[in-house]
């Protein structure tokens, strides 16, 4: 019996051609809240920056792909990327190459210059990346606090960035423009296992649907993996059933076909 549900947001919950969810993915929500299922975010962003749901209230927040999680305001865990990864960022962004790099924190999503890709994803998930004066100073100054890096390059120079700079980090895309970079040994699952555990309830109880490379690790680790069918390739590849995609009605029918709703 499925307990909890856990949704991605852009994408998943939220389409990148309205930027709004669904009216069916509505009703789905309503209705797994009449059955007594809680319901979970599991997503990317951070939490102050989940700003296309509506009205809607969820049980509990993955946020940062699993590194900052709450129920309701209170948070519950929270892992941020190691001093000498930002350090390691630093060097190579002084003296080797300079890209688009944008930083998470709680406070908010911080980048050091602006171009037009990243003008273009700012605008797909509705969503300002503000640049800073002195990033270097900045990045320093905020050490402690950096949930995520957002690398701007193809993914050949990520797997060169991931190989030479970020020896305890990994990596994950969900967009083309850019790739998520985060402690390794983390992701959304992680988020998925603190969540429970506060609730009491078991793996083999939950189900989750995603589309990007950041939400493999939790399609895989839930009970029902669901891809959408907007999904990268590689998702679709681990998940337990791919369903329509988000502008139509892949969550509504997804949970009908296992008899959820």
């Amino acid at each position: 019996m499925i307990k909890a549900v856990f949704f991605d947001i852009d994408g998943t919950l939220v389409s990148f051609n309205t930027h709004k969810v669904s009216d069916s993915s509505k009703e789905a929500i309503r209705q797994l809240k009449d059955k007594g299922i809680k319901i979970f975010i599991a997503t990317g962003r951070i939490k102050k920056h989940i700003n296309n749901l509506d009205n809607l209230e969820f049980d509990g927040y993955i946020t940062a792909n699993g590194f900052d999680c709450y129920i309701g305001e209170k948070s519950i865990y929270r892992h941020s990327i190691a001093r000498e990864e930002i350090y390691s960022l630093i060097d190579y962004l002084k003296n080797k190459e300079k890209f688009p790099c944008s930083i998470m924190m709680n406070s908010g999503i911080f980048i050091n210059y602006v171009t037009k890709e990243v003008e273009e994803v700012s605008k797909s998930i509705n969503l300002p990346i503000p640049a800073v004066d002195n990033y270097y100073e900045f990045l320093e100054q905020n050490i402690d606090d950096i949930l995520q890096i957002n690398l701007f390059v193809d993914e050949k120079k990520e797997k060169e960035l991931m190989k030479n700079i970020f020896k305890n980090c990994e990596s994950s895309r969900w967009h083309p423009a850019f790739t998520d970079v985060n402690t390794k040994g983390g992701g959304k699952h992680i988020g998925i296992d603190k969540i429970i555990e506060h609730y009491k309830i078991d793996i083999s109880e939950t189900m989750a649907f995603g589309d990007g490379g950041n939400d493999i690790t939790m399609i895989e680790h839930s009970a029902i993996g669901v891809a959408m069918g907007n999904a990268n390739k590689e998702v679709k590849l681990v998940a337990d059933y791919i369903t329509d995609d988000v502008d139509n009605d892949g969550i509504y029918n997804a949970l009908k076909h296992f008899n959820i709703l």
